[in-house]
């Protein structure tokens, strides 16, 4: 199995949206002595559109799925099993993420000790963690990657259905009976959905004939009007509206989204067929998983140095002062985020020696290791929903659950030393966004 370098091209333009969307779209002021944030959507009316453009996470999913699809198949074939491979996974998510965590422990102490106001520093600390709710969604697609494409093997498309049809049933008992509790299940069936279309991917199912893309953003394309002509759903498809949690009609918008993605295939395959790009495309594919971490850093660091200082004016948000400052307020936050990333790489660099598990395998591994995702899942869930300072304390509590799902997928066992390792995937390392990423 060759690697597939227009895979790799989505992720780097993906991250991109991310990046570039949410210093956008969540604008940080200071105000009277204490930081914090505010959703530019709630003062640009005809914003909520301008969301289509930056909501390109069913593209990480994409890629994930065909990623993880055929790491298993490459991997197994070897003889590995579930738990050395879904372990390995894992560790590269969460090693990166530990690193980030400590830093924004050791952020939050440093504050307090200099006398920041525990409001400001709840802010901040929110801000920098509202990312990492990916994280947990994504150790949970890892860990059914097995299962789920098995059930891909016999069942195909109708997988995704089925799932697509959960979701739907999901939000029929949000709108409805408002059952709100139960919309949390479309994490698992919404990003499960897109996940399994990158296995179809992966396989050609969805590529195999011409016309299946197009049909697939057709019909995305349909639903997602029908549902906003219905008037249960936003249009905004950042922020709570309809991802937190995801709705179906996010997914429908993911579908008239993955279509022309997957139709421009043989395009970009061919533009990365030359050696420039996609040396280009491997140097900028390397840092994502760092990049999406640490990208709200600078926002936070340009907002201390120009803001507090009075260096950068704070027009009104959605004033044409203040969109005539987005192109230097973006400019600026690059600028720091590049260097910030290159030395965290660097910092990172011990990591790539260490092993991906410790002490001996047994019996117990699978479990151990169903406890490490489990807990790693539900702590940095909790850092997403409340961020790192909750009311300016440290979580102490989520911060002791996180060690420890980091711990126990640690200790799941070594791998044999006369282990071999297949040859023909590239394995990502830690920097990396998981293939879905």
């Amino acid at each position: 199995m060759e690697r597939n370098r227009y895979a790799d091209l989505l992720r780097v333009v993906a991250i991109g949206g991310v990046v570039y969307g949410h210093w956008l779209l969540i604008s940080v002021i200071y105000r009277n002595g204490q930081l914090s944030g505010l959703d530019a959507l709630e003062y640009i009316s005809w914003g909520r559109w301008v969301t289509w453009l930056f909501q390109v996470m069913p593209v990480f999913f994409l890629v994930g799925g065909y990623a993880n699809a055929q790491s298993w198949m490459a991997h197994h074939a070897h003889g590995e099993n579930w738990t050395r491979w879904v372990r390995d996974r894992a560790m590269r998510l969460l090693w990166p993420t530990a690193v980030f965590v400590v830093v924004a422990v050791l952020a939050v102490t440093a504050a307090r000790a200099a006398g920041v106001s525990l409001a400001e520093i709840a802010e901040a600390s929110w801000l920098v963690a509202l990312q990492l709710w990916f994280l947990p969604v994504y150790l949970l697609l890892i860990a059914l990657t097995p299962v789920m494409l098995a059930a891909h093997r016999r069942w195909g498309l109708a997988v995704p259905t089925v799932l697509a049809a959960a979701a739907g049933l999901v939000d029929a008992g949000v709108v409805g009976p408002h059952l709100h509790v139960i919309g949390y299940l479309n994490y698992l069936f919404v990003w499960g959905s897109i996940h399994q279309w990158g296995f179809a991917w992966q396989d050609r199912t969805l590529t195999c004939a011409r016309w299946r893309p197009y049909a697939m953003a057709a019909g995305g394309a349909a639903l997602l009007a029908g549902l906003l002509m219905s008037g249960s759903f936003m249009v905004d498809m950042v922020g709570s509206g309809n991802t937190n949690p995801p709705s179906i009609a996010l997914l429908a918008f993911a579908a008239a989204q993955a279509g022309p993605v997957l139709a421009a295939e043989p395009i970009g395959s061919r533009l990365l067929a030359r050696p420039r790009p996609w040396q280009r495309v491997r140097r900028l594919n390397a840092p994502v998983m760092t990049v999406y971490l640490w990208h709200f850093v600078p926002a936070i660091v340009i907002a201390v140095a120009f803001y507090r200082t009075g260096v950068m004016p704070q027009p009104a948000v959605g004033t044409a002062e203040w969109w005539e400052l987005r192109p230097a307020w973006l400019a600026l936050l690059t600028v720091v985020l590049v260097p910030l990333v290159m030395a965290v790489m660097w910092a990172e660099r011990p990591m790539l020696r260490l092993p991906a598990g410790l002490g001996p395998s047994g019996p117990w591994s699978p479990v151990l290791l169903l406890f490490g995702i489990a807990a790693s899942m539900v702590g940095l869930a909790r850092l997403a929903i409340a961020g790192f300072a909750p009311g300016g304390h440290l979580p102490v509590l989520v911060l002791t659950i996180c060690a420890a799902g980091l711990v126990a997928t640690l200790l799941t066992g070594h791998a044999p030393a006369d282990a071999a390792e297949p040859q023909t995937v590239r394995p990502e390392g830690p920097q990396q966004l998981p293939k879905a990423a």
